[in-house]
């Protein structure tokens, strides 16, 4: 799956081309494109989707969907092992495999 899921922008690289910044989803941190909100600030949260922040968001509403999905196994799902990553780097423990999380026929 492949969803748009918000961040903060915690750093901007003003010489990249294309403009590029540093998003912090929740611990997991990675580069996005920052050319269609070229106007944001350090601090303010987008909604990236593949690699591209599409629009801002306001921080009660993001906040709001990291929760929901990390509740709903999401975040994992997305971010895969650097979520995990993150979480042991924080000191905390990543959520617990499912059982029975070998490969299921679908």
């Amino acid at each position: 799956m492949c969803l748009a899921v918000p961040g903060k922008v915690v750093a901007i690289d003003d010489s990249a081309e294309p403009l590029t910044g540093l998003i912090d989803f929740g611990g997991v941190q990675k580069k996005a494109c920052l050319e269609y909100v070229s106007d944001v600030k350090v601090g303010e949260y987008v909604i990236v989707h593949v690699g591209f922040a599409l629009q801002r968001l306001d921080e009660e509403s993001a906040l709001a969907s990291l929760k929901l999905f990390e509740e709903l196994g999401l975040l994992e799902e997305e971010f895969g092992d650097a979520w995990e990553q993150a979480a042991r780097e924080a000191g905390g423990t990543a959520a617990a495999e499912p059982e029975n999380s070998g490969s299921e026929a679908r």
